[in-house]
């Protein structure tokens, strides 16, 4: 959970103002699927349609990352991350980089 971390993509955070930009905040984690998974994944792409195997790994994987970016916020000591990204890279074949980023701020109610 959040535990009412404001997060949005947004570069600015509606009914809020920014008191104080406190620099980058990130998540990274690193997966790797399972023999199981890729056999069964494989098995899945060869009927086509949705693959509920990957699609369960990559949100996952992003919830993970997420987790982690919010964690990092919360030691800087922000209370609001905006213009949050994720970005996703193959370190090597099977094996995949997510990164749940943003810029770490801190907001006021605006009244």
């Amino acid at each position: 959970m959040n535990d009412n971390m404001l997060i949005t993509t947004s570069t600015s955070l509606e009914g809020y103002r920014v008191t104080k930009q406190l620099g980058l905040v990130r998540g990274i984690t690193v997966r790797s699927r399972s023999l199981p998974g890729n056999i069964a994944g494989g098995i899945m792409t060869l009927f086509g349609g949705k693959s509920v195997i990957y699609t369960e790994l990559c949100e996952t994987t992003r919830e993970e990352a997420l987790q982690l970016m919010i964690q990092h916020g919360k030691e800087m000591g922000c209370n609001a991350i905006i213009n949050m990204r994720y970005d996703a890279n193959e370190v090597m074949n099977g094996v995949t980089e997510v990164l749940a980023y943003g810029t770490a701020v801190m907001v006021e109610k605006i009244n």
